[in-house]
């Protein structure tokens, strides 16, 4: 009984331990505070009660058991939302700022639902503690009701006029700042360098978030600046410089040079600098970082992206040159036309990050994957740069690192050097798919979904379709379309597709159980995934096994229904998907002609498309001879 009671205690004590590190959070300030403040407050208020239980050695029953466990997951998902909310780019969330709401309205429902759970009532806690938890569920369920829907108005007009104006009221601007916590030089460091680790990770085509990030931050460097060099000069004075020649924003100078920096790095402390004079520096033998005088992990430099595209914002608006030979990374305007050919790609810095995968520490290898990500995915050019300078097998071998990050980067940077035609061969002789294979199985979600994408990338060579099968990568597929987020189903979807093509992985799939979960997400149409398991489906149901797998499904309602109202493709793959399943198999024919499929029919062979058309009419001649026996067997 004592070692169950010190289990009890140990809950509790972890449920204190979640409400003292989500307190650290009461004193968010700005329109992030605002929304999150009544929600940590109540969180925070429940220690007390958790307290007393501890102090009074609480013994629990099973179900009270049950509604603590559910307040633990319902408080350490709450903590991880807080230091999302609070971590990272302030940009990027007040622009899903809606997302956020949400999330912050999901996290009170779900504590409101572990409260329900949890008799307060019958523990021996103080009268006070007692009506205090009494009172906080009532504000909890009151919050859920009263949700707020409207966000502040105030904000969202600042920031519909801080992007669409191109020299904003700086009253406007500095609210914005104050709203998002980005008045000062260090706040705004600390953002340019959230946003740059946001683009390293981020999948898909940034140029329009990246733009509207950029701008945004470029704006608010600009009043930062010009009111830190209001602060010493008068007004008259300040008029006249201003019109002379803009003064550089201290944020866009190299802190050993103090000129305007023309290639921007970022080295393992955080701090930005010239290439170049970083370089000079590192290259006199010093350890440390010049400006922190912190020892410096590794002597890598990453280009600081988001900074240089800030400066070369600065110098368009400012009438000011563009820097000029900004050494090995040229740059690149977001948002700008897709015939830009530049590379950034320098062979002797590719070299380096290589020399770093192979030897380099735990630190030094995350940080080159990551930067051979980022070079990949910008243009062709650099695809071919390293991967001709021998990264391939490098990248393949570090995807079974045990360091979670360096293998996302890993295996995200074969991908976007799958891309080019010619590395598809180099990364499947480098035996990458057994070890893709292995993170799609046992990697974090993010590698999980990116192994899945490379392998749907290789699996356009038709021989690799076949290879990809055999490493048992179909299973794995399964379950990502079962457990991975929304990109992450449609990943594991479209390579499950594609590899299924290929007769023999066909029955891998139907053998894999995969038409169970394709059934479901047909029949939720608010999931997004309809289109995906419609296509799939309908290329198994070509395959014997699968034809009696997706019958066993009682799958036919649900394709008479989509012929009857889906979108024109999802009506032509519904209506092949039946053909193969109600041609030469009475029972099925029966099953379709009682759910209507006639009148469907009948409407898809008018207004379909043409081979839908076909279809449809090839089966509605079939249930219309059935009728006809039907009828004539009557009496």
């Amino acid at each position: 009984m004592g070692s169950t009671n010190g289990s009890h205690e140990e809950l509790m004590s972890r449920l204190v331990d979640s409400v003292k590190q989500i307190s650290k959070f009461s004193n968010s300030k700005g329109f992030f505070g605002r929304i999150q403040g009544d929600l940590v407050r109540r969180i925070t208020l429940l220690s007390p009660f958790f307290e007393e239980l501890i102090d009074i050695g609480a013994e629990l029953n099973e179900e009270q058991l049950s509604g603590f466990e559910a307040m633990r997951i319902a408080l350490d998902s709450s903590l991880e939302l807080f230091r999302s909310v609070n971590g990272g780019s302030k940009l990027l969330q007040i622009f899903h700022r809606g997302s956020v709401m949400q999330k912050l309205h999901d996290a009170t429902v779900e504590i409101e639902a572990a409260l329900t759970q949890i008799p307060y009532d019958h523990f021996e806690v103080s009268e006070e503690v007692r009506e205090q938890v009494q009172l906080l569920h009532f504000q909890f369920k009151r919050a859920i009701e009263r949700r707020e829907e409207e966000y502040d108005l105030q904000l969202s007009h600042d920031l519909a006029v801080a992007e669409s104006v191109v020299d904003p009221d700086p009253e406007i601007l500095k609210r914005l700042s104050q709203e998002l916590q980005l008045s000062t030089i260090d706040e705004l460091k600390k953002e340019s360098h959230a946003i740059h680790e946001y683009f390293l990770s981020y999948e898909g085509d940034p140029d329009d978030c990246f733009q509207r990030m950029s701008s945004l931050l470029k704006k608010l460097v600009d009043c930062a600046t010009t009111e830190s060099s209001e602060a010493d000069t008068s007004t008259g004075s300040k008029a006249i410089s201003r019109h002379r020649s803009p003064v550089i924003p201290e944020y866009f100078r190299c802190p050993i040079s103090l000129e305007l920096m023309k290639d921007p790095v970022i080295v393992s402390t955080g701090q930005t600098y010239e290439r170049s004079s970083i370089q000079k520096w590192l290259d006199a033998g010093h350890k440390t970082c010049p400006k922190s005088q912190e020892t410096l992990l590794h002597s890598g430099l990453t280009p600081n992206y988001v900074l240089k595209s800030l400066i070369a914002l600065w110098c368009e608006s400012n009438g000011i040159e563009l820097p000029q030979n900004q050494g090995s990374y040229k740059t690149t305007r977001p948002g700008g036309g897709g015939g830009s050919s530049s590379s950034d790609c320098d062979r002797a810095f590719v070299i380096a990050l290589l020399e770093k995968l192979d030897n380099g520490t735990t630190e030094q290898q995350r940080a080159a994957a990551g930067e051979l990500r980022l070079l990949a995915k910008r243009n062709a050019d650099n695809r071919v740069c390293i991967a001709e300078a021998g990264a391939i097998p490098l990248l393949v071998e570090l995807l079974s690192s045990p360091d979670p990050r360096t293998q996302e980067h890993s295996v995200t940077a074969l991908l976007n050097l799958s891309i080019n035609e010619g590395n598809k061969g180099a990364i499947v002789d480098a035996g990458a798919i057994t070890d893709i294979v292995e993170v799609l199985k046992n990697g974090s979600m993010e590698a999980r979904e990116n192994a899945a994408a490379t392998l749907f990338s290789l699996s356009v060579v038709d021989e690799n379709k076949v290879a990809i099968g055999a490493a048992g990568a179909i299973q794995a597929l399964i379950s990502l379309l079962e457990e991975g987020t929304r990109r992450g189903k449609k990943d594991a979807a479209t390579a499950i597709f594609n590899l299924c093509i290929y007769q023999g992985n066909k029955s891998r799939a139907v053998k894999g159980g995969i038409v169970d979960p394709l059934t479901r997400l047909l029949k939720d149409a608010g999931g997004g995934m309809v289109d995906e398991a419609l296509a799939i489906l309908a290329i198994l149901s070509t395959n014997q096994e699968g034809k009696a797998a997706i019958a066993d499904a009682d799958t036919i309602p649900v394709l008479v229904e989509i012929i009857r109202t889906g979108s024109p493709r999802n009506r032509e793959n519904a209506a092949a998907i039946l053909w193969y399943l109600c041609i030469g198999n009475m029972e099925r024919l029966n099953v379709a002609r009682e759910v209507g499929a006639d009148v469907a029919l009948k409407e898809l062979t008018e207004n379909g498309t043409d081979r839908a058309k076909r279809k449809a009419a090839s089966l509605l001649e079939i249930i219309q001879q059935l009728e006809g026996v039907v009828i004539s067997t009557v009496p």
